[in-house]
């Protein structure tokens, strides 16, 4: 069945990871449809890795509105934002699915769908969200599928700069991410340094992630007391590919965080403000430092305390990082 669809997930990078098995199901469903992705400039990093799209439309781009247009096509808004909704409408398709007023974050963006599913359960990971998102075009799917293809080279150009920074293959790659794009998400110096000082034997190769200045000067106070190196800036195709070769990866709720769950490398997620169950590792195999409060999932990106990651100790952490290590020995 020929057919043409218009997928719009304009961004942050980790929801379009989060939205990788919805439009794996569709062209697994509609394997001979023209399927189009409509993304901001960051986001198309991450979409060149990912075969069986036609054509990647970058909203801003020279003649990106004459891409996207098509009467005979439907649009699927996985962001639903009055923005994305506003493209969907503009792009002519006659049929435009989007999400219940409910379940989007600016409810006057249904009005550009002609079709939306039920209210959806938020407490369910929001890769089955866009999953359902689906029903509305006969797709029922609950597989996770995730169809990243890395090249050999990016992967050798990143190996090389491990073994620049001194990785022996004979160790283990173990990623500490310190960084995230709130502050409510990102843990603490001294959580970084305190679990190191339990977990370091012989058999490890610590590398500190980071992705911007803010982020770097965690990173440098981790370095000064532990000795463990800092990686170089990486841009998103080397974070893909610097994941992909490790054996752990401890993180808060962000970009890289998703990559690994989506690359089956082991995780530990640390939780502050934002749900686990939502937004975090979906294999049972994977380790999350979370500690319910009243406040919880107030998903506010300034907080006075940071109680919620107070309450994660580097005992649980490095608890948990052992754990993963010794089950993927």
């Amino acid at each position: 069945m020929m057919g043409r669809f218009l997928l719009i997930r304009l961004s942050s990078l980790g929801d379009i990871i989060h939205t990788l098995p919805a439009f794996a199901s569709l062209r697994n469903n509609f394997p001979e449809a023209n399927l189009i992705w409509a993304v901001d400039a960051k986001g198309a990093e991450i979409l060149k890795f990912v075969p069986g799209i036609d054509e990647i439309v970058v909203v801003g781009d020279k003649g990106w509105r004459q891409k996207i247009r098509g009467k005979n096509q439907t649009a699927l808004d996985f962001q639903g934002l009055v923005k994305s909704g506003f493209i969907a409408f503009l792009s002519g398709a006659k049929k435009r699915v989007g999400f219940s007023r409910k379940n989007l974050k600016e409810p006057l963006a249904s009005l550009f769908y002609t079709d939306r599913p039920k209210e959806i359960f938020e407490d369910a990971h929001v890769i089955s969200k866009n999953l359902r998102l689906l029903t509305k075009i006969g797709i029922r799917e609950e597989k996770y599928e995730f169809p990243l293809r890395l090249p050999e080279e990016l992967m050798e150009s990143v190996a090389d700069k491990l073994r620049g920074l001194g990785f022996d293959k004979k160790k283990k790659l173990i990623l500490f991410n310190v960084g995230a794009s709130w502050e409510t998400k990102r843990w603490f110096p001294d959580g970084w340094i305190a679990t190191w000082e339990r977990l370091k034997n012989n058999g490890l190769f610590p590398l500190l992630l980071w992705g911007n200045d803010e982020e770097k000067r965690t990173a440098q106070t981790v370095s000064a007391a532990t000795g463990i190196s800092l990686a170089p800036f990486l841009p998103v195709p080397e974070v893909m590919a610097l994941v992909k070769q490790s054996s752990l990866l401890v993180s808060g709720d962000t970009f890289a965080l998703q990559v690994a769950c989506a690359l089956k490398v082991p995780v530990v997620a640390i939780f502050g403000p934002t749900n686990p169950k939502r937004n975090g590792p979906f294999s049972p195999e994977d380790k999350t430092a979370f500690h319910e409060m009243e406040c919880s999932l107030c998903y506010k990106r300034t907080c006075r305390t940071m109680e919620c990651l107070n309450k994660i100790t580097p005992d649980e952490v490095a608890a948990m990082a052992t754990e993963q290590l010794r089950k993927n020995a």
